[in-house]
């Protein structure tokens, strides 16, 4: 092979060499630690690193790998949990003050099936308080910033997953998905991010609010998350939520082209505002899509903004943290969430179930939508890249996140499959991705149409960030 430096492969490319015995495991974790130490300050992706207990790990995957019995194809690759996860010897401090450093007994879901798959946990990624809004940033660790540009959000709430993954800090970052928090900072930061069906990927405790959230991969190709999603991507009786017929391979269509394949295009699903660039960019790609062999056509979905319905919703969850908080931990609590909380104090339980009432009708109505054409696809975010430790664009007249990110939180409410694909960069230099929706239960055909894109048009990635320039 000509790449050489372990830190930059993929889990394929690594997984070949453990095979062949000329590299190992080891060697792997300790490559992914190096670019932890060589990027992590101007960043600040990681917030835990346990590079004890990874080098422990991956002393056992190459024995492993030494004697031809890998437990899975990702035996040994280096991977990152988002600190909202519980994971066995690992604190979860969810961002949150209220929270302490005592480590986690037990394995969510997604870490135990890591861990009996042989992955190696490096440690745990930045997240705003409790994944509540789309920047990562809090009282306990402070801000993330973004790989391309370190004054700038890398968005959230896995933005800590995401810088990771832009710089190869680990080679599998695990996210988690209520209202777009895999998909804005995989756009945000130019990588692939990915939110499975709902009940596809199991998790445990539940979120505060479960029917929207998805546990999903941000990687930088298509067949690594496939990879990922073929370990987490398997029922667990712990969850309740949880659902059966996952694909027995998630990468099965991954080489198949996108000939009779219908997209719906629509540049801003009928009321959205987007940044001229943005547009300029995902327009450019619905056309490469369509000289890829898919049937592209320009044309909206028929509903209306359902922003009220989320924050119904999403707005209520904080206030269930607000309740369940002692009057000090109020004190500690991110003042946002506290102003959603309060909001939602006014609300009546008949508010609440319209809104429930409305997000089933605009679920019926993009299930029907995915009757006729196979995949959706929209811009992922409607802005560029912002200032760090804002909510929202500085002067942009903006309250919430909701605002800047119209395109994500609409396929939560109908828990359908959605990615983000980068598609190029903005004058200025910062990444822009759409967003690929597909129908219920669609995933393989989502992930094959992001992987025929991508593979035309491979993405690039950061270089090194300037330290001097964070903050």
């Amino acid at each position: 092979m000509q790449e050489t430096d372990l830190g930059m492969m993929d889990a394929g490319q690594l997984a070949a060499l453990f095979r062949s015995g000329e590299a190992s495991p080891l060697e792997a974790t300790r490559a992914a630690l190096a670019r932890i130490d060589r990027f992590n300050d101007a960043v600040n992706a990681y917030v835990y690193v346990d590079r004890e207990g990874a080098e422990q790990a991956a002393k056992a995957s190459a024995r492993r790998w030494g004697q031809g019995k890998p437990l899975s194809p990702i035996d040994g690759v280096p991977v990152s949990m988002k600190d909202l996860t519980e994971v066995a010897g690992m604190p979860a401090r969810d961002g949150s003050l209220t929270t302490s450093d005592a480590p986690c007994e037990s394995d969510a879901p997604p870490a135990r099936m890591l861990r009996e798959a042989g992955a190696i946990f490096l440690g745990k990624t930045n997240t705003p308080e409790f994944g509540w809004k789309a920047v990562t940033d809090n009282r306990v660790f402070g801000a993330t910033y973004n790989p391309w540009d370190t004054r700038l959000t890398p968005g959230g709430s896995s933005g800590g997953a995401a810088a990771a993954a832009a710089l190869n800090m680990g080679v599998l970052h695990q996210g988690g998905d209520s209202g777009g928090s895999i998909r804005i900072p995989a756009a945000f930061t130019g990588v692939f991010g990915f939110k499975p069906t709902f009940g596809w990927t199991p998790q445990w405790p539940p979120a505060t609010e479960p029917s929207l959230s998805h546990i999903g991969p941000l990687t930088r190709n298509v067949p690594d998350a496939a990879r990922m999603l073929n370990v987490i991507g398997r029922y667990d009786y712990r969850d309740p939520y949880a659902t059966r017929g996952q694909p027995d391979d998630w990468g099965v269509d991954m080489d198949c082209d996108l000939r009779g394949l219908r997209i719906a295009y629509s540049p801003d699903l009928g009321y959205a505002r987007v940044e001229p660039q943005i547009a300029a960019r995902v327009r450019e790609a619905a056309e490469k899509l369509q000289a890829l062999g898919a049937e592209v056509e320009e044309v909206h979905p028929g509903f209306e903004s359902p922003i009220e319905i989320f924050q119904k919703i999403w707005f209520t969850a904080s206030l269930e943290v607000w309740s369940q908080s002692t009057e000090h931990e109020r004190t500690l609590l991110d003042p946002g969430l506290v102003t959603n909380a309060r909001i939602a104090e006014r609300w009546s339980a008949l508010d609440f179930f319209r809104a429930l009432e409305s997000r089933a009708r605009l679920t019926q109505r993009l299930e029907h939508f995915n009757q006729k054409y196979h995949l959706l696809m929209t811009p992922s975010v409607s802005v560029s890249p912002f200032e760090a430790n804002h909510e929202v664009p500085p002067g942009s007249g903006m309250r919430d996140w909701e605002e800047w990110a119209p395109f994500s939180y609409p396929f939560n409410l109908s828990q359908q499959p959605a990615a983000s694909v980068p598609c190029g960069f903005t004058d200025t230099g910062m990444p822009v991705g759409f967003q690929l929706a597909g129908g219920k239960f669609d995933d393989i055909r989502v992930l094959r149409a992001c992987h025929a894109f991508m593979q035309a048009h491979p993405p690039r990635f950061p270089t090194v960030p300037d330290p001097a320039q964070t903050g």
